[in-house]
């Protein structure tokens, strides 16, 4: 992390803050170091709040792989602990983590469905960049889902990439979420630069 908090958060804002670290069990890092421009801070929890948890055959458990395959791609350390949490609960297994990774092919994982496939697929596909969906995949998902489950996807994926740019542009470091599993390998996601940095810049100024 390169910058520091502000030393002054609006009462509001303290509120909506508590309440997260409460829910969450840690220091939200980056709901702090948004407090320097507030307007930032509550579009972000209102996108936050409008967060699927699954619908139809979108299961928790394809949301979660998705969530984590976003994490993996844009290698962002702290997202790849926040959404890997609690990875056991909805049987997401050390092959999958795997082929989230990129370290396997998703199509020799067995315990991934013809629906999870596609949906990684997606994922990887709305991460990239230059972004392009080919006209396979596009087929594909009109195929295995519905038009509300294809934007529940879309949905979340860009959710999740939101947040992958804004944490890593501000340097917040992982949290501990996923208790630093070995599986999750977030050593070899660092993509902020500590070899030369200094101490994160803590001045109340205003640079606009």
């Amino acid at each position: 992390m390169f910058i520091s908090p502000p030393k002054k958060i609006p009462f509001y804002l303290k509120i909506a803050i508590f309440i997260a670290e409460r829910t969450l069990g840690k220091t939200v890092m980056p709901a702090r170091i948004l407090a320097w421009y507030p307007k930032a801070a509550i579009g972000a929890g209102v996108m936050e709040s409008l967060v699927a948890h699954k619908a139809g055959r979108v299961t928790e458990r394809m949301l979660k792989l998705v969530r984590m395959q976003v994490s993996f791609s844009a290698s962002c350390p702290f997202c790849i602990d926040l959404n890997s949490a609690g990875f056991e609960k909805d049987s997401v297994n050390a092959e999958e983590i795997e082929a989230l990774q990129g370290l396997r092919e998703a199509d020799t994982v067995t315990s991934l469905n013809e629906r999870e496939k596609c949906a990684l697929q997606y994922a990887r596909v709305l991460t990239a960049s230059p972004l392009r969906i080919p006209a396979a995949l596009q087929e594909k998902l009109r195929r295995l889902f519905t038009e509300r489950e294809i934007v529940v996807l879309a949905g979340t994926i860009a959710q999740v990439n939101f947040w992958t740019r804004l944490i890593q542009g501000i340097g917040v470091k992982p949290a501990g979420f996923s208790d630093s599993c070995p599986l999750l390998r977030l050593d070899d996601y660092v993509t902020v630069d500590t070899a030369e940095a200094s101490q994160p810049m803590t001045g109340e100024e205003d640079h606009e």
